[in-house]
This record gives C-alpha cells, structure tokens and sequence, in this order.
C-alpha cells in the first residue's frame, strides 16, 4: 500500500516492486500504479524464479521489465533499459551469470520502445 501511495505522492521517474510485499503483491501494486501513471516504468525485482509465465503476468499488470535478484548489474541493467523508455526481461538462468549492464542488454529481450507498433 505505502509503495501506491509513494508512487502518487513523489512522481518518480521508475518504480522498483518485490513479488512478494505485505498487503498487496507486487503485481497488484504494480496494477494501481500502472493504471493511475500508465507511462511511468515498473520494474519487478524478484527472487523467484522469473519465467515466462511470470514476464507474461508482469506484462499485464504493467510492468515494462523483470529481473531476478542475485546481480546488481542486471538490475542497473534494467533501470538503465527502461529509463531509456525499452523493455528489459531477463531470464532467470541469465540473471545468475556475473554479467556487467553493457552485456545484459546483450542477453536480454530486445528493445521496444513505447510507440513501437503504432501508425
């Protein structure tokens, strides 16, 4: 609950939500921030194993990247990659390698960016 009103209180430039908090999961806050600030970044930082059923869920509770927790540099990675305005999935079994951000991009999903598919 703190983690959706901080979000509406600060205007931050990214979000960085865990799975598993107390009263709501990640992908519930995630959705009330996605649904009140659809263009602001989501990043769910887990340690469960991120999969693509859970990038699937991610996805459709607004989240524009995962990491699995375990390598700060994915996860600087990540903020990077979305602050950029791109997408930024990385599997589960790539987060658990020493990889430095210039490589995890390498290995992560390619970037899209939010207008990407539109006319």
């Amino acid at each position: 609950m703190e983690a959706v009103s901080q979000a509406a209180e600060l205007s931050p430039d990214l979000v960085i939500l865990d799975l598993t908090m107390p009263k709501l999961n990640g992908f519930q806050a995630g959705r009330t921030i996605h649904t009140a600030a659809p263009k602001l970044p989501l990043l769910l930082f887990t340690q469960h194993e991120f999969d693509g059923r859970m990038e699937q869920e991610a996805r459709q509770a607004g989240f524009r990247g995962g990491v699995t927790k375990g390598s700060y540099e994915s996860l600087i990675a990540g903020i990077e990659t979305l602050l950029r305005g791109e997408t930024f999935f990385l599997p589960a079994e790539a987060s658990v390698l020493e990889i430095n951000a210039d490589k995890a991009s390498d290995i992560a999903e390619p970037a899209k960016t939010e207008d990407e598919g539109q006319d």
